[in-house]
C-alpha cells in the first residue's frame, strides 16, 4: 500500500469516527470470510457496516476525533462495526458475538463515551431508533382511538335503545 493510499483510507476512516452514532471494536481471530460475510449481511441489514482496518491507520484517523478514546483497543485483528443509528451496530455485533465466540467485543464508542464491553451491551440493549419512533406513534395514536370510540360508543347506545322501544312498541 503506497502513500496515497493510506492518507485515502485514513480519511475515510475519519468520515467512519466523525460520521457514527456508535463504533464497536471487537478481535476476529479465527473467522472465516464465509463468517466475515455472515456479519457484514446481518450489519448491512441493520443500516451499519463492518471495516477491517490497520490498526495503525485507524488511531491517526482517531487524533482529534470524538472517539478518540477507543484507540487503546486497537491491538491484534481487530474489526469496526458502526452505524448512524446509535443501536443498531452495537445490537448487531452483541448478537453475532453470542453465537460465534471468535468475535469477541473489545469495547466500543457512543459519541464521547467510550464504552466497554458491557456498555455495548447495554447499548445493545436499548431500543433502536426505529422501535423508539414506533412506540412513540402507539402513545400518540392511543388517546386518538380512546376519543373515537368514545364519540362513537353513545350513538351505538342510541340506537341499541330506540330498538328496543321499538321491539315493545311492536310488542304492545
Amino acid at each position: 500500500m503506497d502513500r496515497a493510499q493510506k492518507e485515502k483510507v485514513v480519511e475515510e476512516l475519519g468520515q467512519i469516527f466523525e460520521s457514527s452514532g456508535v463504533v464497536v471494536v471487537a478481535h476476529y481471530a479465527g473467522m472465516t470470510v464465509a463468517e466475515m460475510q455472515d456479519l457484514r449481511a446481518q450489519m448491512r441489514q441493520a443500516g451499519g457496516s463492518v471495516r477491517v482496518a490497520k490498526n495503525k491507520l485507524a488511531k491517526i484517523a482517531l487524533d482529534g476525533k470524538a472517539v478518540s478514546s477507543i484507540a487503546d483497543l486497537l491491538t491484534g485483528m481487530t474489526v469496526l462495526s458502526y452505524s448512524e443509528d446509535p443501536v443498531a451496530a452495537a445490537k448487531v455485533a452483541q448478537d453475532y458475538a453470542k453465537g460465534n465466540p471468535k468475535f469477541e467485543i473489545l469495547g466500543g464508542a457512543m459519541g464521547e463515551t467510550a464504552l466497554d464491553p458491557a456498555g455495548v451491551k447495554a447499548v445493545a440493549a436499548m431500543p433502536s431508533r426505529e422501535e423508539l419512533i414506533a412506540s412513540i406513534v402507539g402513545c400518540i395514536a392511543a388517546p386518538a382511538s380512546n376519543i373515537a370510540g368514545a364519540i362513537g360508543a353513545p350513538a351505538s347506545n342510541i340506537a341499541s335503545i330506540l330498538s328496543t322501544i321499538e321491539e315493545r312498541g311492536e310488542a304492545a
